[in-house]
C-alpha cells in the first residue's frame, strides 16, 4: 500500500524543525513596529484593490435593476404569505 501525497501519518524528515527554531517567537513580523505593519497592511489593500475588475456603468445599472426587481418580488411574496397566514390564523382561532 502506498502513502497518499500529503499524508499526515508519516511526516517527512525535512518537515521536522530543530528545537532551536521552534523556541523562536515572532518571526519577521515581530521585528517591525506598529506603524510599519500598518503601512504594509495599507499597501497590501491597495495592491488587492488594483486586481479587482470593476463593472462598467452599463453592467452596474443592469445588476442594480436585477437586485431591485428581485427584492420587490420577494417583498410581494412575503406579503402574500403573511396575509394568507394571518387570515388562516383568524379562521382557525376565531
Amino acid at each position: 500500500m502506498t502513502d497518499a501525497v500529503g499524508s499526515l501519518d508519516t511526516p517527512d524528515a525535512q518537515d521536522e524543525a530543530p528545537e532551536s527554531k521552534k523556541t523562536r517567537k515572532g518571526g519577521k513580523r515581530a521585528k517591525k513596529g506598529p506603524l510599519k505593519r500598518l503601512a504594509l497592511f495599507y499597501r497590501q489593500i491597495v495592491a488587492e484593490l488594483r486586481k479587482v475588475v470593476w463593472p462598467s456603468r452599463n453592467q452596474l445599472t443592469t445588476y442594480t435593476t436585477v437586485v431591485i426587481i428581485f427584492v420587490v418580488i420577494m417583498i410581494g411574496l412575503v406579503t402574500v404569505i403573511d396575509y394568507g397566514l394571518d387570515h388562516a390564523a383568524k379562521y382557525v382561532f376565531g
